[in-house]
């Protein structure tokens, strides 16, 4: 079951800010171009699918990719903020999380090819499953911490946030050159290679590890099943 502290997170979220193509080999293996600088978009709160609320949900026709990412929550305003100092960006995170970033990669690779917007493959309800949250005390280095995630017990992601292109501070000073992040709001700081498809049935576990430990608040356990309803993916 999802803890009080999670369910305020979430209540206390306003946008989700999501770091993309920020790991070098999961640029390469979704044949995107290495960005110069970081390259961020939205999920929506109402993505947020805490522990113990059920299944990531499927639309139909939906193509559907596991990405695991190291959240953060920010813990006070950052805005126009100009650093690329570890230590300085720490007083603005309140905490950190571990997230899955679903993702309708055919959704998304329709919109590409056309040049639309592709909110619609991050933001259907149950795409953002999350565990934590994981005190920054423990946490001593975010760019030390290694992220894993199975599928059906086979490990498909298994890499460290040491293999960031762009740091954590980077990332914050970038977003809030752009738009505030406010007190409440979650980061998302990318997904390393081995993103993939999940179906009907199968089941999700990830977590992550510091020094070679896995911490206990960080472990996620998540099935897929049909969403049903209206919805069916066609072509715009």
């Amino acid at each position: 079951m999802a803890s009080t502290a999670l369910t305020t997170i979430r209540s206390n979220c306003r946008k989700v800010m999501c770091i993309g193509r920020n790991y070098a080999d999961h640029v390469k293996e979704l044949n995107n171009q290495r960005p110069k600088q970081p390259f961020f978009f939205l999920k929506p709160p109402s993505s947020i699918l805490l522990p113990g609320e059920g299944p990531v949900l499927r639309p139909a026709g939906v193509n559907m990719h596991f990405e695991i990412e190291l959240g953060l929550v920010i813990g006070k305003t950052v805005k126009d903020l100009q650093t690329e100092d570890d230590e300085e960006i720490l007083q603005y995170i309140d905490s950190y999380l571990l997230a899955i970033d679903m993702t309708g990669r055919n959704v998304q690779e329709e919109a590409k090819k056309k040049g639309l917007p592709w909110s619609i493959a991050k933001g259907f309800d149950t795409f953002l499953p999350i565990a934590g949250p994981i005190a920054k005390e423990k946490v001593r280095d975010p760019h030390n911490v290694e992220l894993f995630l199975k599928v059906n017990g086979e490990t498909k992601q298994e890499d460290s946030t040491e293999l960031m292109l762009f740091r954590i501070p980077r990332q914050l000073s970038d977003i809030s050159k752009v738009m505030t992040l406010e007190k409440g709001d979650i980061v998302l700081t990318g997904t390393p290679k081995g993103v993939g498809a999940v179906k009907t049935g199968d089941v999700m576990e990830c977590g992550l590890r510091i020094g070679g430990e896995e911490v206990e608040e960080a472990r996620m356990r998540v099935e897929v099943k049909d969403k049903g309803g209206n919805y069916e993916f066609a072509e715009t």
